[in-house]
């Protein structure tokens, strides 16, 4: 057999350069400047107004270049058989596709070259081995294939007339840039002397070694994991502010300074405030000047640590002793009066980092401190950081400072954190695909993973476990506890004045857990929270106060916060209900739990109790479950058996019996009171699809999509491929139930669109054109045939329904989609319009189709 990735290489260039031409419109004179960039999405030949091929016709390259790849082998060096060959055709085509939605411009493309463009087109169309069950073979010769492919693309845009016009006009644009820095930076450099300016420079390059990268403390990780270099890492996340009157506007983190000169930024613990920090003085020492954020270019970051600068019994230092106060390797080569001389010129930006990480006493003379400095030297720029308790609103604005709060991460940024993650840790690939698709099928994941501290701690801990997280949830919630409870402060270097003990904190933090849960409650009152915790300090043999005690988890625990002023609440909520589980074993509140056992709310809190629970206890809470003979309890008892670490034989025996008379079900209205009852629960139940088979298989995707949550998402893309008609028939009627982008790109993009679709207005209608177009359309309620006629694709259309009325512009207008067969309206239609419907479509009226 040859070499699979050597096959692409047989292939001559004057038979692939013809096939990769037809991809994109042909080229026009001059240098095509208009007032947006051209993107590569804009060149190509099978969208927009300029199509001369349609994305059928993309397949169809794809086809030939694997064709003409295997031709090429010579008898007995084929690396792939028949069915491979197939599976590889498809992942090129989808490779290609990718071309459509590129938003790079064609000179950055070739800046890329030819292996970066490859793995570019393949990452953006999502282009995996286990989505097309690729052999190591065919993953070879996909790559070989896409890389001669990308090579003969990159080479046709530095041929059309307009590539070498547009790149003289964007190495205008940088130069337009370079002095536009220049200038900024000749504005803000003052006359230097040479010992000054040598001096910036041995700073700036101390700045970018000692905070270029980032640490996740309080993790038992392999060597090297535990720090990566910043700018891999950093992620962008945003800011909120919060105006009377105004509502809330929101800006990426990184530019808040750009907006304005001092600001306090909020933000709870693990939020990636102190990353801010680093990324904004790795910034700002930056002397290249190409990070685009001109209110730092030639500026001087000071970066104050509040933990290492405030010290017993000392004064917070003056500019002269910045850099001595935290450490600084090189503070002692600093020239007489340099700080003075860079923040007279308004040339600092001053990172104070943790003001929460300070007594409560030190606050009020941090708090003179900064107004005194702000005051003597204006112009610069102030960034402080604080968890959201530990200083009351407005508590600098008498100085000026605008409040914003840091938001949690999006779906989008928990993707991204994870595999920047593991690409800066040296990490397989498909370690950390394995961990998203683990947070997104697993709500209690998906829950924990809101800010950076947390996703971190789900990575290296997947990793740690070489490539799974634990089955158990408890061992998960015990690994993070430790961290923030006890390793984090310690490690960080935090010195308080007082440190509780791990097991003391965690005992405290359950009473107010279980209060919470008992009370139905997501929230308490500080002064509920100071009496619990005054009550329980003297058996804990604390000396302090219900309110110093308060105070201490709340600012040192992470797990507390105060959404509002005098109201508490848990950071996330599994953590109340992985506490709260644990005191109720300790207190034997087995009744209390089970009569909760109908409320989804009480979920999580029983599930976990049975983790804690000695085995004659859990067996006991299961049969209990079951005993009352309602479908809520017999899923409950059957997710509680995979929690418990010990069962006898009889109670397991009866925990699947329970459930067997419920999955799979038998009708749609079991499948709909199974989704009702159980939620998430039936998730983890039911079948997958080499499972589901006969009339009734399509009663499990149905029953997942009336869950209709994002872990159901998940759920049903493991049946996209599901050969079933039914089954597919689901997955097309289900796309209103979830987010329709998400929806469209997991599921819809990848099923053979034999089923039909309902669209309900415009967005619905822009989502399948951006996948090409669908075949099967139904419309609900009222419509515009000029949106119909622009958003569906004409050449994919080929049965229509509209629900309502038809229009008074009539039915003449379905002339505009050559390949429609099928009509079907929802009244009946005079003769003078049944005329206007073109030779060859079938038409019926009367009540709508169904999907």
């Amino acid at each position: 057999m040859v070499d699979p990735s050597a096959l692409g290489a047989r292939l001559a260039s004057s038979a692939v350069a013809p096939l990769v031409k037809k991809l994109f419109v042909k080229d026009q004179p001059g240098a095509a400047l208009v007032t947006k960039p051209v993107r590569i999405s804009g060149l190509v030949s099978f969208k927009g107004e300029k199509r001369d091929v349609t994305p059928k016709d993309v397949e169809k390259i794809a086809d030939e270049l694997v064709h003409r790849a295997l031709k090429a082998a010579g008898p007995g060096e084929l690396p792939v058989d028949a069915t491979e060959a197939v599976a590889v055709r498809s992942a090129l085509a989808r490779a290609l596709s990718a071309l459509g939605t590129l938003t790079i411009e064609d000179y950055e493309a070739v800046a890329l070259g030819p292996d970066e463009f490859a793995r570019t087109l393949r990452s953006q169309s999502a282009v995996t081995v286990a989505t097309f069950a690729l052999s190591r073979d065919a993953e070879l010769f996909l790559d070989r294939l896409l890389h001669t492919a990308s090579l003969h693309i990159l080479n046709f845009f530095t041929q059309r007339s307009t590539y070498i016009a547009r790149q003289q006009t964007q190495q205008s644009r940088q130069l337009a840039q370079l002095v536009k820095a220049v200038d900024v930076l000749l504005e803000r450099l003052p006359s230097q002397s040479a010992e000054d300016a040598a001096f910036e420079a041995q700073y700036a390059s101390y700045i970018a070694s000692h905070h270029g990268t980032l640490t996740i403390y309080g993790l038992d990780v392999y060597a090297g994991t535990s720090e990566w270099p910043l700018d891999t890492a950093y992620l962008s996340l945003e800011a909120t502010r919060d105006r009377p009157g105004e509502g809330a506007t929101q800006v990426a983190a990184e530019q808040v300074l750009a907006q304005h000169d001092h600001v306090l930024l909020r933000g709870v613990a693990g939020s990636g405030k102190t990353t801010l920090v680093q990324w904004l003085a790795v910034t700002a020492a930056d002397r290249t000047y190409e990070h685009g954020l001109t209110h730092l270019i030639g500026r001087v970051p000071f970066v104050l640590p509040m933990r290492r600068i405030v010290r017993p019994g000392s004064e917070l230092p003056i500019p002269a002793d910045f850099l001595s106060a935290v450490g600084c390797l090189v503070a002692g080569g600093q020239p007489p009066g340099w700080v003075d001389r860079v923040l007279r010129a308004g040339r600092g930006v001053l990172l104070v980092d943790g003001l929460d990480e300070i007594s409560e006493d030190r606050r009020e003379s941090a708090k003179r401190w900064l107004r005194d400095l702000t005051r003597t030297f204006p112009g610069n720029l102030w960034l402080i950081t604080t968890r959201p308790s530990a200083v009351p609103d407005r508590w600098l604005d008498t100085t000026g400072f605008a409040e914003l709060t840091l938001s949690p991460m999006t779906r989008d940024d928990v993707e991204m954190f994870v595999r920047r993650w593991h690409r800066a840790a040296g990490a397989d690939e498909s370690i950390g695909t394995a961990l998203l698709e683990a947070v997104r099928g697993a709500s209690e994941l998906n829950r924990l993973a809101t800010n950076p501290l947390m996703c971190g701690m789900l990575c290296a801990l997947h990793r740690e476990r070489r490539g799974f997280l634990p089955q158990d949830r408890k061992s998960l919630y015990e690994a993070a506890l430790t961290m923030l409870l006890e390793r984090r402060d310690v490690e960080r270097d935090v010195r308080a004045a007082t440190r509780l003990p791990f097991a003391t904190q965690v005992q405290l933090l359950q009473k107010l857990a279980w209060w919470l849960i008992r009370n139905s409650r997501a929230e308490m009152d500080r002064s509920e929270a100071v009496h619990i915790l005054g009550e329980a300090a003297p058996s804990m043999n604390l000396d302090g106060s219900g309110e110093e005690v308060y105070s201490w988890l709340l600012l040192r625990s992470g797990l507390l916060r105060e959404p509002a002023e005098g109201r508490v609440h848990f950071l996330h909520r599994t953590f109340q209900d992985y506490l709260g589980a644990r005191l109720a074993v300790q207190e034997l509140d087995f009744d209390l739990l089970l009569n909760h056992a109908d409320r989804t709310e009480w979920e999580d809190v029983i599930l976990l109790a049975v983790a804690h629970a000695r085995p004659k206890e859990a067996e006991r809470v299961l049969q209990q479950l079951l005993g009352g003979g309602t479908t809520r309890g017999k899923l409950l008892a059957a997710a509680g058996a995979a929690y418990a670490a010990e069962l006898a034989p009889a109670v397991r025996q009866a925990v699947e019996e329970g459930v067997r008379t419920l999955i799979p079900p038998r009708t749609e209205r079991m499948a709909h009171d199974l989704a009702e009852a159980g939620g998430d629960l039936v998730l983890h139940l039911l079948p997958g699809p080499d499972d589901v088979d006969g009339e009734l298989g399509y009663l499990v995707p149905l029953t997942a999509a009336t869950v209709g949550d994002d872990a159901a998402l998940h759920f049903l893309t493991r049946f996209r491929h599901h050969p079933d008609h039914d089954v597919q028939l689901v997955l097309a009627a289900s796309w209103g139930i979830f987010d329709r982008e998400l929806y469209v790109s997991a599921i819809l993009s990848h099923l053979p669109r034999r089923a039909p679709v309902r669209v309900h207005g415009t967005e619905d209608l822009r989502a399948l054109r951006s996948i090409g177009g669908w075949p099967r359309i139904n419309v609900v309620g009222t419509y515009r045939v000029d949106d119909l006629v622009e958003l569906i694709v004409p050449e994919q259309l080929v049965s229509l329904s509209l629900d309502a009325p038809h229009p008074v512009e009539g039915l003449a207008w379905l002339s505009a989609f050559p390949r429609l067969r099928h009509l079907h309206v929802g009244t009946e239609l005079n003769a003078e319009t049944a005329r206007q419907i073109p030779s060859g479509v079938h038409i019926n009226t009367g009540s709508p189709q169904g999907t």
